[in-house]
């Protein structure tokens, strides 16, 4: 080996150290591109996914609309409350931190939770034990508990907002309201018939949390606002629904009636400003209802019985067939084919009445004698004309269209009992319709129990006009309604005046028949106030009375008390004339 040749070790190194420069170079160029693809490249990507991680996200309720009585008082609201829930597999991660200490786990969480739900530690630290990832602790929270069960930051726990629905009148129209489900759906009543437009429509929040839960400030936030739903503002007042409602109830018990029912509309708008059902439901406790019809004045079908004869008067006048002077003797049994019978509900001879007292002593054999002058066809379109046969159309679910069978479909009895309300069935508002039909000079003006609707910005607006239809003259209606004031004078519904008020109406007694094939008795008096100016009718319908099965005494002292009521809170003056009546015999 030459004296200037380098050492074979040192070349070695060299060599070594060359390659160990290499290999840090590539790993350098590695780790840099790797960098650069990172935060370069896929870096917005990376971050959006991380941040994706983060955001949780909140459903905003959209709140139910309220329903409020003619006068804006809330008769169904929503209120804020909280359901409180746990995932049971994060419980376990809880640590006490502070003082005075708790056990960690789920006995240190039922520790800090239960005193401020008012729950027993131990069945609740039981009940957060487990593998499940959600089970409810307690429902319908207030806003001011939820907030202090938030502020523990407890893991595992939510706390998530929901709306209730509250009756603040407890059982007040609760058979016009109705009811909605734990999920705040309407299920009966006005709730399912205005469910689509009270109910709102939800909202969302998402924004960044942070490791326990909370919102990170300056995060990403994003909202989709809630929309609440519309409020609907009814016909209703809750003063005359109340009396109307304790009139028949106290009647119903000291009548020993089955059940009964009440309606108040006034006659020039068709507002229904009451409509009661002697089984109502409070609806803050739907579960308490046995099922059924929720308002049997517009879903029971009963016959009219003689509050049908103001059908039959309305004909007779309008086809100039008689007058309310014309003149009839009339027998206590009577038939108009030599082959049915139709008889009086009192024995009596021969009565020499005239046409009005007919009505007013509701005489059976006296309104076949004059109406069997009426085509079968023309009796038969009165009575649709008046609305038998069909539904008014208020806006509450469960309407029957009641039974008025076709001409063609009637036995030889049916031709003539038409005449005097059987052989055909109707609503307890059907039956009012037709004395607010002939109140308001002869046209009818559909029925409706809501006046308008409330957007979530507070603009009000009120519901088209109602439909009217004009179904006899403006003469004959002045006529009948005349006629019928003699019922309250001079005839079978006494009970019915109102001390300084004219009062027009007609008494009812029919049979009825129940799905068993057993026999009752419905008793009715509707009537008109003040008949010299029609305001209000007033329908009041009792079903198996047992104290007396006469309509004049059992129903028509609720009209004289609801009625006069109703006047006054409506301000109506009492009558300033006399009644000039006509003569009811001779």
């Amino acid at each position: 080996m030459g004296a200037g040749a380098p050492p074979p070790v040192e070349s070695g190194a060299r060599n070594r150290m060359a390659f160990l420069t290499v290999l840090v170079v590539l790993a350098l160029v590695v780790f840099a591109g790797k960098l650069v693809l990172v935060q370069g490249l896929k870096g917005p990507s990376i971050a959006a996914h991380a941040q994706q991680g983060r955001l949780s996200s909140v459903a905003l309720l959209g709140g139910r609309g309220e329903i409020t009585d003619a006068d804006g008082t809330a008769l169904a609201a929503s209120v804020e409350r909280y359901d409180i829930s746990v995932n049971q597999k994060l419980v376990e991660k809880f640590r006490s931190t502070r003082t005075p200490a708790v056990p960690d786990g789920a006995a240190g969480v039922a520790a800090r939770l239960a005193p401020l739900l008012d729950m027993n530690v131990a069945e609740l630290g039981g009940s957060l034990v487990g593998d499940r990832q959600f089970v409810y602790i307690k429902k319908g929270v207030l806003p001011e508990v939820a907030r202090e069960v938030l502020k523990l930051g407890l893991p595992g726990i939510n706390v998530d907002q929901v709306s209730e629905r509250v009756y603040p009148n407890g059982s007040l129209a609760g058979n016009v309201l109705g009811f909605v489900n734990s999920n705040g759906t309407g299920l009966d009543g006005l709730e399912l018939s205005l469910n689509k437009r009270l109910t709102g429509k939800a909202g969302e929040e998402i924004y960044e949390r942070g490791l326990k839960g909370q919102a990170i400030p300056g995060g990403y936030s994003q909202e989709k606002p809630a929309r609440q739903g519309d409020s609907a503002m009814l016909t209703i007042k809750s003063d005359i629904q109340y009396r109307t409602y304790a009139a028949l109830t106290a009647q119903v018990a000291a009548t020993g009636a089955d059940s009964g029912s009440a309606i108040v509309i006034d006659t020039k708008t068709g507002d229904i400003y009451a409509i009661a059902d002697s089984r109502t439901v409070d609806p803050n406790h739907p579960g308490d209802w046995k099922g059924g019809s929720l308002s049997s004045a517009i879903s029971d079908v009963f016959e009219p019985g003689s509050t049908g004869k103001v059908i039959t008067m309305s004909a007779i006048l309008d086809n100039h067939v008689a007058t309310p002077t014309s003149q009839f003797q009339v027998p206590y049994i009577y038939s108009p084919d030599g082959k049915e019978k139709f008889h009086d509900s009192h024995e009596h001879g021969v009565e020499n009445l005239t046409l009005a007292g007919i009505l007013a002593e509701s005489s059976n054999t006296g309104t076949v004698m004059v109406g069997q002058n009426l085509p079968v066809q023309t009796r038969y379109d009165y009575l649709a004309k008046f609305g038998f046969g069909t539904k008014t159309g208020i806006e509450m679910p469960g309407e029957s269209v009641g039974i008025l069978h076709p001409v063609d479909d009637w036995q030889r009895r049916d031709k003539f009992a038409v005449l005097f309300g059987q052989s055909v069935s109707v609503t307890a508002i059907q039956a009012a319709q037709v004395f607010a039909t002939i109140a308001n000079g002869g046209v009818r003006v559909q029925p409706h129990i809501i006046k308008g609707w409330t957007s979530p910005d507070g603009v009000f607006t009120p519901v088209a006009a109602p439909t009217t239809t004009r179904v006899v003259s403006p003469e004959t209606a002045k006529t009948v309604l005349t006629m019928m004031e003699s019922v309250v004078d001079d005839g079978t519904g006494a009970s019915a005046a109102i001390p300084g008020y004219r009062v027009a109406g007609k008494t009812g007694t029919a049979q009825a028949w129940a799905s068993d094939g057993t026999q009752g008795i419905t008793a009715s008096f509707i009537g008109v106030a003040p008949a010299d100016d029609p305001r209000i009718v007033v329908a009041v319908i009792l079903h198996n009375p047992r104290s007396s099965i006469f309509g004049g005494t059992v129903a028509a002292p609720v009209f004289s008390d609801v009625a006069g009521y109703t006047l006054g809170q409506l301000g109506v003056a009492p009558s300033g004339s006399t009644a000039t009546l006509f003569p009811t015999s001779w």
